[in-house]
């Protein structure tokens, strides 16, 4: 069974920085593209960040330069470091993992190709 388990997430002020974790199993890790999103009440879920079996990252415009995906091969964990947060970024964040696929840049952060989902883990910007 596939299992996806965020954590990280937290009440922290504008400008301040989180590192959000997904810890995966039951399914082989090499081969899954781990996307990150997130979503406010009222809102679609959004694309933030996702990397590929490869290595290759990919990064929603409102986090390039604030955000860095990297993922540990040894721990089957995908890491989101979040730096100068604003509290836009409020939200409920979600980890995804998909089989990993082809396709153009932003396709690899839409919500609807990913099969498998954690619970999520809340994070709160203050102003």
């Amino acid at each position: 069974e596939v299992q996806l388990v965020e954590s990280g997430g937290g009440l922290v002020q504008a400008g301040g920085s989180l590192r959000l974790s997904c810890a995966s199993s039951g399914f082989t890790f090499d081969d899954y593209a781990i996307g990150w999103f997130r979503q406010v009440p009222g809102k679609e879920r959004e694309g933030v960040s996702s990397i590929s079996s490869d290595g290759s990252t990919y990064y929603a415009d409102s986090v390039k330069g604030r955000f860095t995906i990297s993922r540990d091969k040894a721990k089957n964990t995908v890491y989101l470091q979040m730096n100068s947060l604003k509290p836009e970024d409020t939200a409920v964040y979600y980890c995804a993992a998909q089989e990993d696929f082809s396709g153009n840049y932003y396709s690899h952060l839409l919500a609807y190709i990913y099969d498998h989902w954690g619970q999520g883990t809340q994070v709160t910007v203050s102003s």
